[in-house]
C-alpha cells in the first residue's frame, strides 16, 4: 500500500484497536495468477507480542485452499468520506477523499483440532453477541458438529502490517477544523466516524 511518511501510522496498539473495531475485513489471495476475495469477520488478539488474526471460510468456499500454500492478504479499510475543497482556505484546490485502511500479510494454519475452532467461534459470539452465548451453549452438540465440518478455520500471524490514516494532516487546523464540522454535520455514517477520527487525531496533535 502506498503510504506518504504523513499518513503513516505506527502505533500497534492502535491499529489492532481499529482492527476490532472494523473487524469485517476482505482476505486475498492469487489463484493462477488471478485475485481472489473473501469477505469474512476476524477476531484479533495478541499471543507472545505476535498478532493474530482468526477467522473461517466456508468448506464449499474453495479460496480455504489457498490457505497453507500461499501467503494472505488482509485488509480493513473503514471509515471513509468524501472531502469537499469548499473546505479550504483557498479556491485552487480539488475534491479528496479521506480514510483509514490496514494491510495485514501473514501466512496462514489451518485449524483443525475440533476444541480450537470451537474456541474461535465462540471468540465470535463474544465479539459480536456476548448475550448469545447462553443460547449457544444450550444448542445440541449433534447440531454444533454439523456446524464445524461445514467450515475451515484459521489463524494468521501478521507479519507485514500496513496501516494508512489519509485524514487531512496536510491541512491547516482550520481547514481540518472545516472538514471536521463538516462532516459531524452529515447523516452518513462512514462520513460520521471520520470526523471521530479526525477530531481524536487533531486532539492528539495539538495537546
Amino acid at each position: 500500500m502506498y503510504i506518504p511518511r504523513l499518513n503513516v501510522m505506527e502505533d500497534r496498539q492502535e491499529i489492532a484497536a481499529f482492527m476490532q473495531r472494523f473487524s469485517f475485513a476482505t482476505i486475498i489471495h492469487s489463484i493462477d495468477n488471478v485475485p481472489v476475495a473473501t469477505h469474512l469477520p476476524f477476531h484479533i488478539s495478541f499471543r507472545d507480542d505476535k498478532l493474530l488474526l482468526t477467522a473461517h471460510f466456508a468448506r464449499a468456499n474453495d479460496q480455504w485452499q489457498c490457505l497453507e500454500r500461499s501467503r494472505s492478504l488482509v485488509i480493513f479499510s473503514e471509515p471513509h468520506a468524501y472531502i469537499s475543497p469548499t473546505n479550504y482556505e483557498k479556491r485552487l484546490e480539488v475534491p479528496t477523499w479521506n480514510y483509514i485502511s490496514v494491510h495485514a500479510y501473514g501466512q496462514a494454519r489451518i485449524i483443525s483440532e475440533a476444541d480450537a475452532v470451537m474456541a474461535l467461534l465462540e471468540n465470535s459470539i463474544h465479539d459480536y453477541e456476548p448475550s448469545y452465548m447462553q443460547q449457544w451453549q444450550e444448542l445440541p452438540p449433534d447440531f454444533k458438529l454439523k456446524l464445524l465440518n461445514g467450515i475451515v478455520a484459521f489463524e494468521i500471524e501478521v507479519d507485514d502490517l500496513q496501516a494508512k490514516q489519509k485524514l487531512s494532516q496536510n491541512k491547516t487546523l482550520q481547514e481540518q477544523r472545516n472538514i471536521i464540522e463538516n462532516l459531524s454535520a452529515n447523516t452518513d455514517s462512514t462520513a460520521l466516524l471520520t470526523a471521530e477520527y479526525m477530531r481524536k487525531r487533531l486532539e492528539q496533535n495539538t495537546d
